[in-house]
């Protein structure tokens, strides 16, 4: 089984800042306001959290291969 990572780095789609973000374990995060513009990011359409739409690391249910956020 591989590792589980709780380190991503998230992009705004706006501005283009990236950041790196430890994940939750226990809850899914739907909203990142983003600290280079204030943007406020949502997971897109299909995607669960902010870090599965715009982070290098799916959230920890979806690394697990688990439902998430259910």
């Amino acid at each position: 089984m591989t590792e589980l990572q709780l380190q991503s780095t998230l992009t705004c789609p706006q501005c283009g800042h990236q950041a790196v973000e430890t994940m939750p374990t226990t809850a899914c995060q739907f909203f990142y306001e983003c600290t280079a513009c204030g943007e406020l990011l949502r997971p897109a359409p299909g995607d669960c959290c902010v870090f599965c739409s715009y982070g290098t690391v799916p959230c920890p249910p979806i690394q697990q291969q688990k439902p998430c956020c259910g």
